[in-house]
């Protein structure tokens, strides 16, 4: 295994640099999602450390190889990569077990090594029973399988995922999310996984990298991004958050609506505009004024949907900031009510781009 790090990594066709002054380094046996929407710069950037990509300015650096550069870019067979795309590209001609140890044939390993290398990832990978299947006869989850295994067997020192999952229907989706972090924990190879998907990211990653427009606004571990976004962006990405504005009133209190609340995050600057995020979930939504004020904001309900196990809510507060709120199924409130909105303070966090 080898870390990749990236160095002022950008990728630009005429003006518009699609992938924007990228640094980051990704350690040893680690799993990281470059998460963001179409046109963000994931997949770029991914091809550029594939090598199928050349970089505009920067390097890359696998171990102590540079590996890419502006002066020179190795091809991607040199590169002790292995890369997973959207189509699976399996050969309909061949078994699984043909197509697993397709890469070993090519780089003439020993049929003793082979059969070996092979029980090993049937095993690991649970395929043992299709083995001698054709492409044409599994299904799309087991078809993922076989690309993993296939990408595993060579043992790269970097194993490279482009929206692998993409192509499966939801539920199987779900199930192979698991499956991927599973493969990665028995491997435990450098893996750099690509997907637009919130929740791929959350189950198989180590660290995410929210990317916007062609750069990396935020990264850290699952519960740092979504506990503690940093930017707009993020907090709107990641867990669909309300994120309200208004004027700092101190370095830890805005006001919203007339109503001064208090809120974790960066400090603020005094008197300048503020923008707090909040989760849907995390709004508790009182039908009764409360005794105690603190963090409380009047609204009207505009409209209530009943989801079976919970309720969405869209309510309005005094300046006409509107924020979507999720609570249990139980209470139903009517459109036109006024409610009482409890923001823990804890919760409240400003935001800083």
């Amino acid at each position: 295994m080898a870390s990749v790090e990236l160095r002022g990594l950008t990728k630009k066709y005429g003006s518009l640099a699609v992938v924007d002054d990228i640094s980051m380094v990704i350690e040893h046996g680690t799993l990281v999602c470059l998460l963001g929407p179409s046109g963000c710069g994931k997949t770029t950037t991914l091809r550029l450390i594939a090598g199928f990509v050349e970089p505009t300015a920067g390097e890359i650096r696998v171990g102590d190889r540079v590996v890419s550069s502006p002066q020179k870019t190795l091809p991607p067979e040199r590169r002790n990569m292995s890369m997973i795309f959207q189509s699976y590209a399996l050969w309909p001609h061949m078994t699984v077990a043909e197509n697993i140890i397709y890469g070993l044939k090519l780089r003439k390993i020993d049929s003793a090594t082979i059969k070996k290398k092979l029980d090993d990832i049937l095993s690991t990978t649970r395929l043992a029973p299709l083995a001698e299947r054709y492409p044409g006869e599994l299904s799309g989850g087991q078809q993922q399988r076989v690309a993993l295994a296939r990408a595993l067997i060579v043992e790269p020192e970097t194993l490279l995922l482009d929206e692998p999952l993409s192509n499966l229907d939801a539920n199987l989706r779900e199930e192979m999310r698991f499956e991927v972090r599973r493969l990665h924990d028995a491997y435990r190879y450098t893996t750099v996984y690509v997907t637009h998907d919130q929740s791929e990211a959350m189950t198989t990653a180590d660290v995410i990298c929210v990317m916007n427009l062609g750069k990396i606004e935020q990264s850290g571990s699952p519960e740092d991004i979504y506990d503690r976004p940093r930017s707009e962006f993020v907090a709107r990405f990641i867990g669909m958050s309300n994120v309200v504005k208004g004027k700092a009133l101190d370095s830890n209190r805005v006001s919203i609506a007339g109503v001064p609340l208090r809120v974790t995050g960066e400090p603020l600057k005094v008197g300048g505009d503020a923008a707090v995020s909040i989760r849907q979930h995390q709004i508790a939504l009182l039908a009764t004024e409360p005794a105690d004020k603190d963090n409380i904001i009047p609204a009207k309900v505009i409209r209530q949907v009943f989801l079976g196990s919970s309720r969405d809510y869209m309510v309005e507060v005094a300046d006409g900031t509107q924020l979507r709120i999720v609570t249990g199924a139980a209470e139903s409130i009517a459109p036109g009510a006024t409610v009482w909105l409890r923001l823990p303070p804890e919760r409240c966090r400003a935001l800083t781009g």
